[in-house]
């Protein structure tokens, strides 16, 4: 192996292990399932080590590595793959640990924010999840997402008034359903 193919994988494997956490975040909040989020963060950094020549010389690759990201995300939802944000028996699973400085994770409601992605649309769970979660501004999630800053304002708009809904339909706030008990309210 030659010292310049040597030099990428080694900076290939720091960028890697640096970025796995939030990939398999933006991974699992796009898929909605731990075991598919992992095939899409590997799948996106197999591509990514195919074209590391260009990507590691390029301003931002974490804007690459997006891109990849949300487009074999469209390719697989294209297929019609049926996506969950909670399984109905996780108790096999492991429990995600909550970065330190990402408050989302650290919400006690973070399962009804959860729930109230899983009835958005794709392209409205992406603008949301990359504006709001990647934070992301409007142009670089137009990037990420292949389309105009017009139409990221737009789906993100509507999925925020769709995750409202839902969440106000989980919380039992939904004018035709009663309390639920399973939701806290904070005094």
């Amino acid at each position: 192996m030659s010292d310049g193919k040597r030099a990428r994988d080694q900076e290939f494997g720091k960028f890697m292990a640096g970025r796995w956490p939030v990939l398999m975040r933006t991974a699992f909040l796009l898929t909605g399932e731990r075991y598919a989020a992992e095939d899409l963060a590997q799948s996106t950094l197999e591509r990514v080590y195919t074209a590391w020549r260009s990507v590691g010389k390029a301003d931002d690759p974490d804007a690459y590595v997006r891109r990849v990201m949300i487009n074999l995300h469209a390719r697989r939802h294209r297929r019609r793959l049926r996506e969950f944000l909670a399984p109905r028996d996780d108790s096999g699973l492991a429990r995600e640990e909550a970065d330190v400085g990402d408050r989302i994770a650290q919400a006690d409601d973070r399962g009804v924010l959860l729930q109230a992605l899983t009835r958005l649309p794709p392209r409205q769970r992406e603008a949301v999840v990359l504006r709001y979660w990647g934070d992301l501004t409007e142009t670089q999630t137009a990037q990420a997402m292949g389309c105009s800053v017009g139409t990221v304002k737009s789906n993100a708009a509507k999925g925020m008034g769709g995750a409202r809904g839902a969440s106000r339909y989980w919380c039992g706030r939904h004018p035709a359903t009663g309390p639920r008990p399973s939701c806290r309210r904070r005094p």
